[in-house]
């Protein structure tokens, strides 16, 4: 609680402009061409309880936290329009990654929702997180995205960034899967 309310208490900076065309494309059927493309599922547990559990780390950043990542934001939850900046990193050395949520779903049996890159990000693109309540009752997570390099870094990065998007989709699957469990 501690962290949170210390990562609360530390301003986001002021909000620089989208840095990519296709917003509001992991909402729909495809994704955009020209991006890479992440699509990571996993199944978090059974019923309302886990859903609802699941669904409140999601939109409240606290599933970003957990996983280790640092969270600043102007909402303790995500709505259209909000600023969040998540940075991963080692002690001082961190990469930060400015966005903004374009989308929510605040639904009965879907919650999420997908925030896309500013300029300053070292990625351009979108990343929405969302679980599923199904009807036989398995409560299921997923990330989708789409990006391309931003910075020189990323560029220089090649190939191995895709996998470290994935490493860290997985990483928030399972950090889902303890929160569930409790």
């Amino acid at each position: 609680m501690a962290r949170l309310i210390r990562d609360l208490a530390t301003p986001a900076p002021a909000p620089a402009p989208l840095n990519y065309r296709d917003v509001g494309a992991t909402g729909r059927d495809r994704l955009p061409a020209g991006y890479h493309h992440l699509h990571h599922t996993v199944r978090l547990g059974r019923g309302r309880d886990a859903f609802e559990s699941a669904g409140a780390a999601v939109t409240t950043w606290r599933m970003h936290r957990d996983a280790g990542a640092r969270v600043r934001s102007e909402a303790v939850r995500a709505e259209p329009g909000v600023f969040v900046e998540v940075s991963l990193g080692l002690g001082p050395v961190r990469f930060a990654a400015p966005c903004e949520v374009i989308w929510t779903a605040y639904e009965d049996d879907r919650t999420g929702f997908a925030y896309g890159t500013r300029t300053g990000h070292p990625e351009s693109g979108e990343e929405s997180f969302v679980v599923d309540l199904h009807p036989d009752g398995s409560v299921w997570f997923t990330v989708t995205a789409f990006s391309r390099p931003a910075v020189w870094y990323t560029r220089l990065a090649g190939s191995l960034v895709p996998v470290l998007q994935h490493t860290y989709a997985r990483r928030l699957g399972h950090t889902l899967q303890r929160v569930v469990a409790g």
